[in-house]
């Protein structure tokens, strides 16, 4: 795509639009940025080929989270997205910079998250007015006082990953809102890497996968940590 639209599309067709989102870009617009989203550059993108046309919010990333962003191009793949995307949906991984080594190099995380009145996300075992969250991780690398691991969703609740690091003691850097204390590179350690669902018109399944970004590689590579 041209400097003007700051979304990388990996994929396109009459129906939906694929993107590899980069960290700091919001999904939508919010109170005090209408125009600096993925949505409002896809949009400009959609409309060169016809005025008329339009993009379709499917799911969110946050803000600071880089990777795989699926938006539809009408109301209908959308809805069809949205109502079986659970089902459609045979994977959704995950790549984070979290501090500390973990204990057990796999396991599977399993709460109820919570949001307050300060729309901070929180994780118990209390079923009452929670949403059931599952997170599998496995450590693909350990040094010094990081460790990067591939994360993968079972279900897609709100700042799930980031909660669920939490709880267990491991935060993903940069993430201040959860507990974080170091920064190493500037922004958050959670990138949306692979991603493989069914195309709710062609019935084809798709998977794509978006490049680790290379501060988290060079994290792991000695002589390059920060203290």
């Amino acid at each position: 795509m041209k400097a003007h639209n700051p979304c990388n599309i990996v994929f396109e067709d009459a129906h939906l639009v694929v993107i590899d989102k980069p960290a700091g870009l919001l999904t939508i617009a919010t109170e005090h940025e209408k125009t600096l989203t993925a949505y409002h550059a896809l949009s400009m993108h959609v409309k060169k080929a016809h005025r008329a046309n339009k993009i379709f919010i499917v799911h969110r990333l946050d803000r600071d989270t880089s990777g795989l962003l699926v938006f539809a191009k009408s109301a209908q793949v959308q809805r069809l997205l949205q109502d079986q995307w659970d089902t459609m949906v045979s994977e959704r991984s995950y790549v984070a910079v979290v501090e500390g080594q973990l204990q057990k190099p796999e396991d599977t995380i399993v709460s109820y998250l919570h949001e307050n009145k300060a729309f901070v996300v929180y994780s118990n075992q209390d079923p009452k007015g929670g949403k059931k969250a599952i997170t599998h991780y496995k450590v693909l690398r350990s040094l010094g006082p990081y460790s990067m691991l591939e994360v993968h969703l079972e279900t897609g609740r709100k700042n799930q990953i980031r909660v669920h690091l939490q709880s267990i003691g491991h935060p993903i850097v940069n993430d201040k809102k959860y507990g974080a204390r170091t920064n190493p590179f500037g922004r958050l350690g959670l990138h949306a890497q692979a991603l493989s669902f069914t195309h709710p018109i062609t019935r084809e399944t798709l998977h794509f996968k978006a490049r680790t970004p290379k501060k988290f590689q060079l994290l792991f590579c000695k002589g390059h940590q920060k203290s």
